[in-house]
């Protein structure tokens, strides 16, 4: 490829390079229960992928034109290095989806010191500063539960702050989050507080006792930061404390799709109670998990046929998106778009967006309402968890559960008609998908990784209970 280094990347040249046959260069075979092949989007038509359609919403503080589809970075694709010392980001992949996402209108860029084991805001930052800065809005985090003590403090959060800004190459950010807000005691265990829970004591703590938010609203008015919002993951209390403070909040990120609408994922609350204190107060709201970390584009064949007859042009994943688009305060909705496939069956749902009709509103109501009967663990793949000491591969593990649930690929009995097909394919794909050595097998019940989990699941009960299910399979007693 020819001047790969110059700063703006002409438009025509990438949609060239990346265009028709961008689907089959691009795309990993990903093994899942009901076969090899790409499962992600959930059969989406390959057709033209649009430009200059996408939708935009508006931020009301800045006047920001933000695309519908936002790209979030949480899981930038690894390659092995070349001397064979272990994984590195692959930046070459990177740069080619950015470049796609940005010649389609995408602008909203989403990461974390904390993803993609702490090479996200650098790896965004290199393919980003690639285009010209008005064309793309950035964001990132600081975080409020960061392993390292020392960051807690002050001084630690305006470290972290500042490192974003090098990580990245900018001199501003257009909208920073205070990460994770209301994580469950758990998770936030080491902030004491005798009168409060304990995660209301840490968010004080970390963010009003050090004078870190007074810090944060000074950089807002300096420009440094464009817009000034926070993450949301759970406790209740937190979230109607932070909405409390005499503070001009321009944007909240919370998790919502058609299962937390009405049914809350492991929370207090549920995404329609969170989404309205939100709209009465006209606060932008951008959305994580859309798709219930991958749960809503693999659904089991009934539900999926449900859906399909009613849209057959359309994948399965197209259904959460445009759930998540349908409600007028929502800014913009993130997708870690690992895969070209991907990125492309997004830009088609958003580029012109279609909201649900309320009887397609109804449908995802009941379709949500069936999934919750499946036994699935509502792991995210956030890697949050991860490494375990022991060498599991924890999400990998929750994954292909998962996936074999929402493909009738887990029988109930040895007694049930399908039970040899199901048992073999259950087996055969766990070995593929997991290596032994990392399976559940070699969980000893540490509990290191719970605390960690920002959806609450008990990680080695969850477990074990894949494991005994797995013996009973090897040993046909199931």
């Amino acid at each position: 490829m020819e001047k790969r280094d110059k700063k703006e990347i002409d438009r025509r040249y990438f949609i060239k390079r990346l265009g028709a046959g961008a689907v089959a260069a691009s795309t990993a075979a990903l093994y899942s229960c009901g076969g090899n092949g790409p499962k992600g989007i959930g059969g989406a038509a390959y057709e033209e992928v649009p430009t200059r359609q996408m939708t935009y919403r508006t931020t009301p503080t800045t006047g920001d034109k933000v695309s519908l589809l936002g790209y979030g970075c949480m899981r930038w694709p690894l390659r092995q290095k070349v001397d064979g010392s272990g994984e590195e980001i692959d930046q070459d992949t990177v740069n080619d989806l950015i470049d796609y996402a940005i010649a389609h209108g995408v602008n909203y860029f989403d990461t974390s010191p904390r993803y993609v084991r702490g090479w996200s805001e650098k790896a965004t930052g290199i393919a980003l500063k690639r285009h010209p800065r008005d064309k793309f809005f950035i964001a990132t985090k600081l975080s409020t539960f960061p392993d390292d003590p020392q960051l807690r403090s002050r001084e630690g959060s305006i470290e972290m702050y500042r490192k974003s800004f090098e990580e990245m190459q900018v001199d501003y950010i257009d909208y920073y989050l205070i990460h994770a807000t209301g994580l469950g005691k758990a998770v936030l265990s080491n902030y004491q507080n005798a009168n409060e829970p304990e995660s209301m004591g840490a968010i004080k703590e970390r963010l009003l006792d050090n004078g870190i938010l007074d810090f944060l609203l000074e950089e807002r008015k300096a420009g440094r930061i464009r817009n000034l919002g926070w993450s949301f993951h759970g406790d209740i209390e937190v979230f109607d404390y932070l909405l409390s403070l005499d503070v001009q909040w321009d944007f909240v990120q919370i998790q919502m799709n058609y299962v937390d609408w009405k049914h809350a994922s492991g929370w207090n609350t549920n995404a329609e109670y969170l989404y309205g204190e939100l709209a009465k107060r006209n606060i932008p709201i951008v959305i994580m998990e859309p798709l219930l970390g991958g749960r809503l584009s693999n659904l089991n064949n009934h539900l999926a046929a449900r859906l399909k007859q009613r849209r057959p042009e359309s994948s399965v994943a197209s259904w959460a998106f445009r759930f998540a688009g349908t409600f007028p305060h929502v800014l913009t909705v993130l997708s870690g778009m690992t895969y070209m496939e991907h990125l492309q069956d997004n830009i088609r749902t958003y580029a012109p967006f279609e909201p649900c009709t309320d009887e397609e509103l109804a449908l995802l109501e009941d379709t949500a309402e069936m999934m919750l009967k499946f036994p699935t663990v509502p792991c995210t793949a956030c890697e949050y968890c991860m490494p375990c000491p022991y060498g599991l591969n924890i999400p990998a593990i929750f994954s292909h559960y998962n996936r074999c649930v929402n493909d009738g690929n887990v029988p109930e009995s040895a007694q049930s008609e399908h039970y040899r097909r199901a048992r073999r394919a259950f087996l055969v794909g766990y070995d593929r998908s997991v290596p032994r050595l990392r399976q559940a097998s070699r969980c000893i019940g540490c509990n290191q990784c719970t605390p960690h989990c920002p959806q609450a699941i008990k990680i080695p009960e969850e477990l074990m209970r894949i494991d005994r299910f797995v013996e009973q399979l090897k040993q046909g007693t199931l």
